[in-house]
């Protein structure tokens, strides 16, 4: 595996890390099983946050046993206030079985945490650090602006932030932009929750990038020694391969939702990225959470005010995206509403 340096953390690890996302949907045994595999054959770096349920805790049984120093842990925090930020952390640490974790993140914010912001929340972080319970600061978020802003904030060390080879220009340019304030970019959603299979693909595009941390959301044992072969021998982006990923892009130009949140808020409280891209895990996981399938019917108040589509930095039509993937939900869950009425 190719060996990359995250920013001025100095997190120096192989490029390819594993994301504890999918773990959660595992029995205990099988996601210890998983992560085991994946650290015997190379993965050092292990990514997971304290939204992702059990993640920590399976990562903690799984790694338990091994010396702390042969692998860092990053994990999230979405709190936002400092006694949740120390609540998350204490439960965090405590999950993972380590005195400290590698990178705390602040996850999915709509603001960028400051001193003296009056928040609190960014003395917890220098506090937490200088204390020994984390050793590197960063900020993981859907949001391209805010994204930008913490790069360019030096508050920093790493952000995470979705990219695949359907990424725009704009998300690319944050590659560039990490790289000249030496700040480390952490990519997720590098398969877009399943939408992109070819895995051959994903890794020849993502190994161009000398300077971004991949970091993988395995499921199945059998994605793993996909990887793991590809790995050997990193595919080389030639023309064929660029040739496929031109049409993939040119499959989902006009209907694919990068998670950037820019269309929210909606007056109807319709969490548009959720349902807009709900249909990507059931494909790959056959099952819709509880509280998915509520947001996904909520879709039915949408009053097509427009103000989603306006604000999209896609140019995509939100509410015709909104309106079919409801039809494909009810038809994969086999919904009795009349489908004629949406």
């Amino acid at each position: 595996m190719k060996t990359i340096v995250l920013g001025t953390s100095n997190i120096k690890c192989d490029q390819n890390a594993f994301g504890a996302l999918e773990i959660q949907r595992l029995l205990m045994q099988d996601a210890i099983d998983l992560i085991q595999q994946a650290y015997n054959n190379g993965f050092c770096f292990f990514n997971t946050a304290r939204f992702y349920t059990d993640s920590e805790e399976k990562i903690g049984i799984a790694l338990k046993n091994i010396k702390r120093k042969s692998f860092y842990i990053a994990t999230k925090t979405k709190a936002e206030t400092p006694a949740a930020f120390w609540k998350d952390l204490n439960t965090s640490l405590n999950y993972l079985k380590t005195d400290y974790v590698d990178l705390y993140q602040f996850q999915c914010t709509n603001k960028i945490y400051k001193p003296n912001d009056g928040t609190g929340m960014y003395e917890c972080m220098m506090k937490a650090k200088d204390d020994g319970f984390i050793h590197h600061i960063g900020l993981s978020t859907h949001n391209l602006k805010i994204a930008k802003n913490a790069i360019i904030s030096g508050l920093y060390e790493t952000i995470q932030y979705p990219l695949s080879y359907l990424s725009g220009k704009e998300e690319l340019e944050l590659i560039s932009l990490c790289k000249n304030y030496n700040v480390g970019f952490i990519a997720t959603k590098i398969r877009n929750d399943g939408l992109l299979p070819q895995m051959d693909l994903s890794i020849a595009y993502m190994s161009q990038f000398d300077n971004v941390l991949c970091v993988w959301d395995i499921q199945r044992e059998s994605e793993l020694n996909t990887l793991l072969d590809l790995t050997k021998k990193i595919p080389v982006l030639d023309d064929d391969k660029k040739d496929r990923i031109h049409k993939e892009v040119i499959k989902f130009t006009n209907h694919f939702c990068h998670g950037c949140k820019e269309c929210l808020p909606c007056p109807k409280n319709i969490k548009i990225d959720t349902c807009l891209r709900s249909m990507l895990s059931y494909k790959r996981a056959n099952e819709i959470e509880p509280d998915i399938k509520n947001e996904m019917m909520k879709i039915k108040e949408c009053v097509h005010c427009n103000l989603c589509r306006i604000r999209c930095p896609y140019d995509l039509d939100v509410p015709e995206m909104l309106k079919q993937n409801l039809k494909e939900y009810l038809n994969a869950s086999g919904g009795n509403e009349d489908k004629n009425e949406l």
